[in-house]
Order: structure tokens, then C-alpha cells, then sequence
């Protein structure tokens, strides 16, 4: 396939994906879409093969079989294509601490390619949540919350088609992961497709559009959340993992 990406491609489509490290199987036939301004929370324990998805979209690790779409590119026969599609955003977001939330910023989108105002930035990062006071303090001193906003401004200047979030709500306070789940939201309004992989039983439920649960390397259960309260949620979640 060309490294060309469609426009009207989806996001994300992996069809039929599997992944072996040696003779055991980290990922098991995985089928998974995400669409334009679609939320997907992948849930699932440690070992269950979330990190080993993310691995696979962003091109780290080839599938051995099925095929991996971002945008319509083949990563594994282009992955520098299909990758200028992504953002990525890990647990902790590595800035560099002696720089200020602006600066990261223009370093990162400078080193994308983009020369965009410092104005336009500062726009960017308020955008992410970020207060205005903090867009020239330097990083040392940012909590996670706002090392996330920076993440999330760095993604929203590049204007990725699909965000990945890894545990994005670990360690945050309840206010802090309520104004990140609101961030995400806002994201997702402006068309950006997400992916997140997480734990977080209680907050996936208020953010995504839907949710799967990943097993084994296996999709046990897709399901929409909001046809769940939290409590159903929590046992269908431990009845796949027992399954």
C-alpha cells in the first residue's frame, strides 16, 4: 500500500492483528476501529497487551499477522508515514524540565516541521487547559496534569488523526483527571479519533464512546459505557478477565 493516507480513511484499523514475542502470543487476532472524534478506552490488566497495541501503531513492533491502518497508511510498510498521524502521549510526559511550558512547545513543534507564531502557542496551550501563568514557567516544576496539557497542545498543533493516551489518568487528583477527562472531550469534538489504554474503571466511563476489554491479548467484550453505571461496569469487567 502507498504511504499516502487517505483523508476519508478511519483513524485507526487494525484487522485481525496478532503479536508473538518468542512462542507466546501477546495479541491474538485483535480487531479494532476508531473513528473521526471517537473515544476508545482499552481497558484491560497488566500483561494484557495494551502497551503492546500502542507498540504496534506507533510501528515499534510489527504484527505478525493482519494489518495495522493509521489513516489509511500501512505501519508496517511505512511507519514514518503512518506516525506523522500520531500523538502520543505516555504515562509521563518527558519535557525538558529547564524550559517553560512555551518553550516545549515550540521546540517540539519546530522539530515537526511547524513554525508556528508564539501567540498562536500560547492559544495552544490555553486551549490544552494549561493557565495562562504557567505558559512561562519552566517544566521542572509542572505537575503531571500540566505536563499532559503540554502533550495534548504539542498534538493539537500537528493536528494528529489519532491520539494515544497511555494510563492517562494515573496519579492525577480528582480534579485534575475531571479537567483532563473534560481536555479529551474537546479534543475528540474537533475530530481527533483517541485511543486510550487504561485501568481507570470510573473515569472511562464519563470520557469514552466506547470501551474494550482486552484479555490475554484477546477482545473479550466491546461495549458501550454508557449503557452501563459503574458497578455493572466493574462486574462485566472482572467476569471477562475470569473468562
Amino acid at each position: 500500500m502507498s504511504p499516502q493516507h487517505s483523508p476519508h480513511a478511519l483513524p485507526l484499523e487494525i484487522s485481525a492483528a496478532s503479536v508473538k514475542f518468542g512462542e507466546q502470543e501477546a495479541l491474538r487476532s485483535l480487531d479494532l476501529k476508531v473513528g473521526v472524534g471517537e473515544v476508545f478506552a482499552l481497558l484491560g490488566p497488566n500483561g494484557a497487551g495494551k502497551t503492546t497495541t500502542i507498540n504496534m501503531i506507533l510501528g515499534f513492533k510489527t504484527a505478525n499477522s493482519g494489518s495495522v491502518l493509521v489513516a489509511g497508511v500501512d505501519v508496517a510498510a511505512a511507519p514514518s508515514a503512518a506516525r506523522k498521524h500520531v500523538a502520543y502521549i505516555p504515562e509521563q510526559v518527558a519535557l525538558y524540565p529547564n524550559l517553560t511550558g512555551l518553550d516545549n512547545l515550540r521546540y517540539f513543534t519546530t522539530l515537526a516541521g511547524l513554525d508556528i507564531a508564539d501567540g498562536e502557542l500560547h492559544d495552544l496551550l490555553t486551549e490544552a487547559g494549561l493557565a495562562q501563568e504557567s505558559h512561562l514557567r519552566r517544566c521542572g516544576g509542572y505537575s503531571k496534569g500540566m505536563r499532559q496539557k503540554v502533550g495534548i497542545a504539542i498534538a493539537m498543533a500537528r493536528q494528529a488523526r489519532l491520539l494515544l493516551l497511555d494510563e492517562p489518568t494515573s496519579g492525577l487528583d480528582p480534579s485534575a483527571a475531571a479537567d483532563f477527562s473534560r481536555i479529551v472531550k474537546r479534543a475528540a469534538s474537533s475530530g481527533t479519533a483517541i485511543l486510550m489504554a487504561t485501568h481507570d474503571l470510573y473515569r472511562i466511563r464519563e470520557m469514552a464512546d466506547r470501551i474494550g476489554i482486552l484479555s490475554n491479548g484477546r477482545m473479550g467484550q466491546e461495549v458501550d459505557p454508557k449503557s452501563l453505571d459503574h458497578v455493572e461496569l466493574e462486574d462485566l469487567y472482572i467476569r471477562t478477565l475470569g473468562a
